[in-house]
């Protein structure tokens, strides 16, 4: 390392400061130190430091005070807090505050220099991730990506490590989590962007029309192929080919694509000459490949020619903070679209969205948003304006039994068994909506999501009185 790391020690035990200069200074560290909270603001007011270590319990100014100020005056400089009162509530206090970490006295040499290099890297890398978002971002294609926590962090990374290359990738995640606009992405910053990107969805086409569609045919090789169709991949050619839902296809498809990809080349259905390509595939599933690959219901060395570069995006319900900037994304979205004017959401509809786990994901987030905009009738969207499939409305005793209490042990029991059905029911609805939810009301890749068969999805959507047709 070239360049050494300044850090400013505030703490007004002269046996604390001078032990953790001592420790720290070397050929990494400078460490200036400042007895008050007064003076480190004029220090930091005077030059620019890589971290900040404050104790928490300082007389005039104490650590709080003092994060606060490094946080205005150096937003970026991360602080880590020392405090001899090791309670959870203080500790709890100083990272709300914006505090990267804390150590509580005593601590040893070694604690220290541990505390303070993984303070540094973890923040470098922060910094450099929130530098990558932003270049990414300046490519067409990649704005609607919004998220800036750390797991999307590792996303956008990614995204810029692989883009350069001609590496396979395989973006995997729920559905709804945003694998075509990572694609999208992908292709938007390689040297072919202003070539092709073609995305097929793999789960759409039955095997004879996926194989039509992907590798050609030429005229009369089939009972209605009249003429000769050039595939996608040759359209791709010299760009990007996104195969959506890459593990619907049948184990036949599996192993003549598995040949495409060995040998860079495809032979058109009923032809005999083998079309060399030049493209970037990228491949998606919301499923576990690993698992097919054990059940033998996807070939391993497919798998493994696939999952070069892997990608996974992680669900909505675990990146909670990018949940507040992706409402507020849709909601400008949709009321430039529809026209209305909104001013927001009432603390109850905020929290309700906050909270939901979104089994659907971001496209779930999405439709909500979008549904409640279309339906308001007012200027602020209430929680009543939003359809949530997959919540349970529960009263403050937990259940409603209308007042009733039962006299006798029958009828206590017809009325448990009444109540049991209810809520059956209500688990079920909010079944049944989700898993449409997440597949578009397509109600064939729903049961098939679910793991039921189609018939008996269509039977429970019936006896709980919901309608695909309207949706």
């Amino acid at each position: 390392m070239t360049d050494r790391i300044n850090i400013l020690v505030v703490d007004d035990e002269a046996v604390i400061r001078e032990g953790l200069k001592r420790i720290l200074s070397g050929d990494k560290y400078t460490v200036e130190t400042c007895q008050s909270g007064y003076s480190a603001i004029e220090l930091l007011q005077q030059r620019e430091f890589n971290l900040v270590i404050t104790d928490l319990k300082m007389p005039g100014m104490n650590g709080i005070e003092v994060l606060k100020a490094v946080k205005a005056l150096q937003v970026d400089v991360p602080v880590i807090m020392i405090t001899g009162y090791a309670t959870v509530d203080s500790a709890v206090d100083a990272m709300k505050n914006g505090a990267e970490d804390y150590i509580s006295k005593p601590f040893t040499a070694e604690q220290i220099i541990e505390k303070v290099e993984k303070t540094l890297e973890r923040c470098n890398v922060m910094i450099d991730e929130v530098y990558l978002k932003k270049e990414i971002s300046s490519h067409h294609g990649f704005e609607a990506f919004v998220g800036d926590s750390r797991e999307m962090q590792k996303v956008y990374r990614r995204i810029i490590q692989v883009a350069p290359t001609d590496s396979t990738v395989l973006i995997t995640g729920e559905s709804g989590t945003g694998k075509e606009l990572v694609a999208r992405a992908i292709h938007n910053k390689s040297p072919r962007r202003d070539q092709p990107f073609v995305a097929v969805d793999c789960s759409s086409l039955a095997e004879n029309l996926l194989e039509s569609e992907l590798f050609g045919h030429v005229k009369g090789s089939f009972t209605g192929a009249v003429q000769t169709k050039v595939g996608l991949f040759k359209v791709a050619d010299n760009g990007t080919l996104f195969l959506d839902e890459v593990s619907n296809i049948s184990m036949s498809t599996q192993a003549k694509l598995l040949r495409v990809l060995q040998e860079r080349q495809v032979t058109p259905i009923g032809g005999t000459q083998p079309v060399p390509i030049n493209i970037h595939l990228v491949a998606a599933t919301n499923r576990n490949l690993k698992e097919m690959v054990a059940e033998g219901t996807f070939r391993e060395d497919l798998f493994f020619r696939l999952n070069i570069i892997p990608i996974e995006l992680p669900p909505l319900r675990e990146r909670k903070g990018d949940i507040p900037l992706l409402i507020n994304h849709f909601l400008n979205k949709f009321i430039d679209e529809i026209g209305k004017e909104i001013r927001g959401f009432t603390p109850e509809a905020m929290a309700l969205l906050e909270n939901y786990s979104y089994p659907g994901n971001v496209r779930e987030l999405e439709n909500t948003i979008e549904r409640a905009v279309v339906l308001t009738e007012r200027d602020v969207i209430s929680k009543d304006d939003l359809e949530l499939y997959n919540t349970v409305a529960v009263t403050e005793e937990k259940v409603d039994f209308d007042g009733h209490v039962p006299f006798s042990s029958e009828e206590l029991k017809e009325m448990k068994r009444h109540i049991r059905e209810r809520a059956v029911e209500t688990i079920e609805k909010a079944f049944v909506m989700s898993a449409l939810e997440r597949n578009n009301w397509n109600i064939t890749k729903a049961a098939e999501e679910t793991g039921m068969l189609r018939p008996n999805f269509q039977s429970m959507l019936k006896r709980l009185g919901i309608s695909a047709r309207a949706h």
